[in-house]
């Protein structure tokens, strides 16, 4: 009793309070639900005592047109309650359904405005999780669980009063066992309870081990590691199955075991009836009438523990899915300034940025690029390059100094005007499942076809593409598979281009590029750039000569600053000395 009373007192009730909140859009069907399930649960009830008055009060004298009134009674009752089973099975899932899809719409829309520090320390997986696997959980809250257990707990109360009502001496016999049922469904309840927690965590393992391998596919066979990774598959396989095998193990015990319980009660009864038959103590009504009321009382006390472990599930996984709801890095763009004409001019003033408190990405930044120019920022890797262009679209928050365009503070921009001015180009292009043309207006209906082929063939890739089945209806496959990195490239040029963005920024547009995918590339940049300021970071340094200022990077500070020949003509220099190495490297090459 006291770990019951414990349980009580550790049940989340704020949390079941805030699933149930989730039924505030469809508040009307769900005390529908309830309703339809408090007419049920009496016209069960009633059902056996129909019975036992059928037979005590009509057919003991021979009362034909009572039998015959009781029996049409009891068929439409039935009838009735078939039709109030189904409608309240179908609110309560479709119930649990529109509950799901209206939290999986919100923590999408959650996630999609999420900082880009949140996926750089989560596991992808750990987000697909939430916004499928969970959520669906938490339907058998409303379908299977909270509902449902109250309506059963209703049920019991209404057929123990009914019984009693009958004959409260044969009722205290029959349920003479019910300490049993209780202690094998508690038991059960444990069992279950423990066994779905352990399937839920190897599924996560598993799921994230596929995730992974699957991704990962060329490496594994590249380096002939098939047998290695089955090896490691057969064994999470073999722990996910043996924490099934405990849970099935559970039923198989519950279920016998609620069955021999119920076996002693319906002997109890006819031992106990039949004596009391005998002396004219219980009638014959109330004898058959029993197994029924029994059969309803055990029933629903079988189901309780398997529908609360349901429920636990449920808020299990609730819980995790409004811990991401609840996550603090939004990019909330507080900011509500447009820029009535803009210019296009970028200052980076005094800027310090850190993904962790601990270790200065970059350091006392101060860049400049004016109007249509175009700035080159080079450097070795980890220099801080990437960091400077995710931090001009708010990708990330800065710790220290100012980033203006045009002389606004990018802070005061509204969020989603930034991003429509400043374009991106990176050097792993993104490519979803779907065709070149569906890729370059990314399903924006207000992009004419016409307006694509026309920027196409300006920046010299309209034959490349046509050249390929099916042309602009080429379908790339995920991740762009179908496509080489260059006319990946191209395509996310050519994306950027439609886009019409005033700022445009590449990120290694040219460095895993071929000599020939390249000079195409290079008359597509050189296209993209024209009336547009510009950020490139290249590792191919002979590809910036034409910028107005080039930035050298190291361990986050500017190191060096001016155009190609300033910093060529510089001894000693570090970017005379990268330029240097490069030429070498071709000339050996």
């Amino acid at each position: 009793m006291t770990s019951f009373i414990s349980k009580i007192k550790n049940f989340n009730f704020g949390l079941l309070s805030r699933i149930l909140g989730l039924t505030k859009p469809y508040r009307l069907f769900f005390y529908l639900s309830i309703t339809i399930g408090l007419v049920i649960a009496p016209i069960a009830a009633y059902r056996p005592y129909l019975i036992k008055t059928i037979i005590d009060d009509n057919i003991k004298i021979a009362d034909s047109q009572g039998v015959i009134n009781n029996s049409v009674l009891f068929i439409g009752l039935l009838i009735l309650e078939t039709i109030l089973s189904f409608a309240f099975g179908y609110l309560t899932f479709w119930l649990g359904q529109s509950i799901i899809k209206d939290l999986r719409n919100s923590l999408f829309n959650h996630i999609i405005r999420l900082e880009l520090t949140y996926f750089d320390k989560t596991p992808i997986g750990n987000s697909t999780t939430r916004t499928i696997s969970d959520i669906e959980t938490i339907n058998a809250v409303f379908s299977e669980g909270i509902i449902t257990i109250f309506i059963d707990i209703i049920t019991l109360l209404i057929v123990f009063g009914m019984m009693l009502f009958a004959n409260w001496k044969l009722t205290l016999v029959c349920i003479s066992v019910l300490p049993l049922l209780i202690l094998a469904s508690y038991y059960f309840k444990e069992a279950v309870k423990k066994s779905f927690t352990e399937v839920r965590s190897q599924i996560a393992i598993m799921n994230s081990f596929l995730q992974e391998r699957i991704a990962g596919m060329k490496i594994i066979q590249i380096f002939n590691l098939q047998s290695i990774e089955k090896e490691k598959l057969i064994k999470i396989n073999k722990d996910y199955t043996d924490a099934n095998i405990k849970s099935i193990f559970a039923y198989s015990v519950f279920f016998p075991a609620v069955e021999i319980i119920s076996a002693i009660s319906i002997g109890l009864l006819v031992w106990y009836g039949s004596f009391g038959i005998l002396k004219n103590q219980i009638t014959i009504g109330v004898l058959i009438s029993f197994p029924l009321y029994i059969n309803m009382l055990f029933r629903p006390i079988r189901m309780l523990a398997d529908k609360f472990n349901t429920l636990q599930m449920g808020m299990i996984a609730a819980e995790r899915v409004f811990n991401l709801q609840d996550t603090e890095l939004v990019n909330i763009s507080k900011g509500k300034i447009k820029i009535p004409d803009i210019k296009g001019n970028i200052v980076y003033q005094n800027v310090c940025f850190s993904y962790n408190p601990s270790q200065l990405v970059l350091d006392n930044i101060n860049i400049e690029a004016n109007e249509n120019e175009t700035i080159a920022i080079v450097g070795s890797t980890g220099s801080g390059k990437t960091s400077i262009i995710s931090i001009l679209s708010r990708f990330y928050p800065i710790q220290s100094g100012k980033i203006t365009i045009d002389g606004y503070d990018i802070n005061d921009l509204d969020l989603n005007y930034l991003r429509t001015i400043v374009g991106v180009i990176l050097q792993d292009v993104f490519l979803f499942n779907g065709t070149i043309m569906e890729n370059i207006t990314l399903k924006n209906d207000k992009i004419e076809k016409e307006k694509v082929y026309d920027f196409a063939k300006k920046i010299g890739c309209y034959d490349l593409i046509m050249k390929l089945p099916n042309g602009f209806d080429f379908n790339v496959m995920e991740r762009g598979v179908a496509l080489s990195v260059g006319q990946k490239q191209l395509i996310s040029m050519l994306r950027t281009l439609i886009y019409n963005t005033k700022i445009i920024i590449m990120d290694e547009a040219t460095s895993s590029i071929d000599p020939e995918s390249e000079k195409i590339i290079q008359y597509a940049i050189e296209k993209l750039i024209e009336k547009r300021t510009s950020i490139i970071i290249a590792h191919r340094l002979s590809t910036i000569r034409h910028a107005n200022k080039i930035y050298v990077i190291e361990h986050g500070k500017v190191l060096e600053e001016g155009t190609h020949q300033e910093l060529i003509e510089k001894e000693n220099g570090r970017f005379r000395n990268l330029y240097n190495k490069q030429v070498t490297t071709v000339a050996l090459s």
